[in-house]
């Protein structure tokens, strides 16, 4: 009763079992292809390029470090207090600044600064940093991050898009790949 042309149970099952897999396929490979194309296809927020105001220049007395704080230039207005972003910031000698990340460069917990004894403590680990943020001892394994600044119009801005990472060049980096030794 059945003839060459018609599709057996057996074909029907294998046809539908193909077409299902292809879709699920289908489906797990979108999210893929997006994840290796977003580098060349992601906008880039404005923000990130942008210089933020940390405070009046009268607000960092020369010889001091004092806290800090900017709004995330890629907040949203339902991230409230969360978008409101910590830094250190080191008036050197009046003219010359020093603005630092607060998170520990070993695990990213916040660290303290202490006028005391001049050092930023992690309370996570143990990290401790000197005042111009190089590592003193402990688990990290380089300074604190820096961000970049300038001064205008009697105001301090940092660039605070993007954090530098370990892999950015640094000089206590680079005297070491040179053979000298890290003054810590």
């Amino acid at each position: 009763m059945t003839r060459q042309d018609d599709l057996s149970r057996r074909g029907m099952l294998m046809k539908l079992g193909l077409l299902f897999n292809g879709a699920v396929g289908v489906i797990l490979a979108v999210p893929i292809v997006r994840y290796l194309l977003s580098p060349v296809v992601r906008e880039r927020n404005a923000g990130y390029e942008s210089w933020l105001a940390v405070g009046q220049l009268d607000q960092f007395p020369a010889g001091q470090t004092r806290l800090a704080t900017y709004r995330h230039p890629a907040a949203n207005s339902s991230d409230g207090d969360t978008a409101n972003i910590p830094c250190w910031v080191r008036n050197v000698d009046g003219e010359m600044f020093q603005v630092f990340a607060i998170n520990c460069a070993h695990l990213g917990c916040p660290v303290r600064w202490f006028p005391q004894s001049g050092l930023f403590m992690c309370p996570c680990h143990g990290g401790v940093y000197y005042a111009d943020g190089s590592r003193a001892s402990g688990p990290p394994e380089r300074g604190l991050f820096e961000y970049s600044y300038k001064v205008e119009h009697g105001k301090l801005l940092i660039k605070a898009g993007e954090m530098p990472t370990t892999g950015a060049p640094t000089t206590s980096l680079i005297n070491i790949a040179l053979g000298k030794p890290p003054c810590a």
